[in-house]
């Protein structure tokens, strides 16, 4: 079997290609997180990399991170490398770019909006539908509200509601929207960094980022705490996600 993620360089190594590549749900599992994780960490300090670009094969860019592994038993340690992956994004000292299509949910969207330029197509679909499973999304809890603000954040958190590539340009949740999100993230590299000092982009990087990180990362500790020792002792955390296993429906007790 091939590895989840497909992995090159363009310009002269200026350029980090990063293609999710097992359609069509290209699941955010855990082989996926240690497969970016991974590319991340091996390429950070290259002296000619400007940038990294993110997107996907297939129809979709993912259907969000595997069920399965959020069961009791497993779910600590996917957060945590969910999570890993996550810091290593927003620590990341060069712009990520990432190309949506198709659905982004979940895990996927959670991957996605932990890059800094999002460019999505005017139909793709975008949402956090944890709640529909009786949990909640960690990650995305920490970083919507400072994507999108507090309030919009919250609608799309608690309604498992997913919005347009239009309605999230309109939200702040995506930053471009393009008939090809591949093409156009990669014309904005080509314009805008691929000229740029390599050393210098890094220091902007830091410049731009400086507090906005570490206050993310604060809150994900304590939100990774209440998903693992409180959600996930209550009895409708298990149900829900159980049931969608099954395909059937949830059976809340409310508790």
């Amino acid at each position: 079997m091939s590895g989840p993620l497909r992995i090159w360089s363009e310009y002269d190594g200026a350029l980090l290609r990063l293609r999710l590549d097992r359609p069509k749900a290209n699941i955010i599992d855990a082989a996926m997180i240690a497969a970016l994780d991974s590319a991340l960490a091996e390429h950070a300090q290259e002296t000619a990399l400007k940038g990294v670009l993110i997107d996907a094969s297939g129809p979709h860019f993912s259907f969000g991170a595997s069920v399965e592994e959020h069961l009791p038993g497993q779910c600590a340690a996917m957060l945590r490398s969910l999570h890993g992956l996550v810091r290593r994004l927003l620590q990341f000292p060069l712009p990520v770019l990432v190309a949506i299509r198709g659905q982004c949910l979940g895990g996927g969207l959670e991957v996605a909006a932990a890059g800094q330029l999002l460019f999505a197509a005017a139909d793709a679909s975008l949402g956090q539908p944890e709640m529909q499973l009786g949990v909640f999304a960690p990650a995305a809890s920490c970083l919507l509200p400072e994507r999108i603000g507090q309030a919009r954040a919250e609608d799309l958190l608690c309604s498992g509601r997913s919005v347009t590539g239009e309605e999230a340009l309109e939200i702040g949740l995506v930053d471009f929207v393009a008939e090809d999100p591949q093409a156009a993230a990669g014309a904005y590299f080509e314009r805008h960094l691929a000229p740029k000092s390599a050393s210098s982009l890094r220091f902007a990087v830091q410049a731009a980022r400086i507090g906005r990180s570490e206050a993310i990362l604060s809150r994900l500790e304590a939100v990774e705490r209440l998903y693992l020792e409180d959600l996930m002792n209550t009895h409708d955390a298990v149900e829900g996600l159980e049931a969608f296993l099954a395909k059937r429906p949830a059976r809340w007790e409310n508790r």
